[in-house]
């Protein structure tokens, strides 16, 4: 094991997720900011990079730039991975590119622009055989591996049914119409993709469905809506999902619930028993076992009681909040994991585990099959 070398493309001053992505990759003492390409705007970028205490001469002014220039450096001093934290339409190229220079990357979600960009990360990637994760930060919370390991032990038995919602309400007026970069390019359809809150937050709620149960979706019904109007890109949608083994259910994502946060609810139900959790109460996991009362279980390292899956990812005692940061730290350090056990040729261990590229893939496709689905009224495959 190493301390590995970050560069980040985007995540300049005026971003959200970028300051994010620091803090967590940090948060371990694994991984440290060694260069970046920050903002398009140079002076942007060279502004971040001495507010990180970068050495100036690697505060690039563009992606290809410090692609070029890391490569050539030393081993011992050049990046060892890449982190993208750009927007949509700026994903695809700076990660072929790294990949193509021999660079790791994690990048955030939805992984590209479309599925035929998916579809060559993916190629790429088994080409090069380099880690590579994608930010679906929410399978990051110990409790929801711990909702994993309970399902895929049996214990609510053989699985009927799911059901997952992820409503928010900061898009609830035309905040696109304002100078807030964050709204401006996630409802536009050049930066953002085909979809709006079924691109945003709906590929995290698919995400959760297929992670948890560990079933795939294989068709899906959906009806997605406008309602703010002029706004380009839909920001309200309902979804009939059927996955695999005849689990059926559903899914719902908006961003114009009026006064709510960020509340991604998941329930799984089986023959005999079911699991709930909510990010708003991200430390809990209910099991309701059939002629049982419920039970809760509870985040943190001295609960004996949890899998070996979850205290793997639990960082705190019980009691002791671990929230947003620390899940997203969960994706950083396991992929740093397997950043440094491709170097050494070494196998991954299971317990730390992160989205894949593959999961970036079934990203893209959901989006496809959820707008596809709702232009044509019909059931679509994914």
């Amino acid at each position: 094991m190493k301390k590995l070398k970050m560069g980040m493309i985007g995540g300049g001053m005026g971003s959200f997720i970028g300051a994010i992505h620091r803090n967590a990759a940090f948060l371990d003492n694994c991984i440290e900011l060694a260069c970046g390409s920050f903002s398009s705007d140079f002076n942007n970028s060279l502004e971040t990079g001495k507010n990180l205490f970068l050495d100036p001469s690697r505060i690039y002014k563009t992606y290809d730039e410090m692609i070029e220039k890391e490569s050539s450096l030393d081993e011992r001093d050049r990046m060892d991975f890449v982190s993208i934290v750009t927007p949509n339409h700026l994903h695809f190229d700076p990660a072929i590119k790294a990949l193509n220079n021999g660079f790791p990357v994690i990048i955030d979600k939805p992984m590209t622009f479309d599925s035929i960009q998916a579809e060559s990360l993916v190629k790429k990637v088994n080409e090069t055989k380099l880690p590579f994760a994608v930010t679906h930060t929410y399978t990051g919370y110990p409790m929801v591996k711990e909702a994993k390991s309970i399902i895929s032990s049996g214990k609510i038995g053989k699985l009927r049914k799911v059901a997952v919602e992820y409503p928010q309400g900061w898009l609830t007026s035309s905040l696109e119409k304002t100078e807030n970069k964050q709204a401006s390019w996630r409802t536009d359809p050049s930066k953002s993709g085909k979809a709006g809150s079924m691109g945003d937050i709906g590929t995290h709620a698919a995400n959760m469905v297929e992670y948890i149960t560990g079933n795939k979706i294989t068709k899906l019904y959906s009806k997605v809506n406008t309602v703010v109007e002029g706004r380009l890109l839909e920001d309200d949608g309902n979804v009939l999902i059927s996955l695999e083994n005849g689990i059926e259910g559903n899914l719902m994502t908006s961003q114009i619930a009026t006064g709510e946060e960020n509340d991604l609810k998941i329930r799984v139900w089986g023959d005999k028993g079911g699991v709930e959790w909510k990010h708003s109460i991200p430390n809990t996991l209910l099991l309701k076992l059939d002629g049982n009362p419920t039970q809760i279980y509870r985040a943190g390292v001295d609960n004996s009681y949890l899998s070996d899956f979850a205290l793997a990812n639990c960082r705190t005692p019980s009691g002791h909040p671990e929230g947003f940061i620390e899940a997203f730290a969960n994706i950083y350090r396991n992929f740093s994991f397997s950043v440094n056990n491709y170097k050494n040729s070494r196998e991954d261990d299971i317990l730390y585990d992160f989205p894949t590229v593959e999961d970036g893939l079934r990203g893209m496709k959901f989006i496809d099959a959820v707008i596809e689905s709702s232009n044509s009224s019909k059931w679509i495959n994914i």
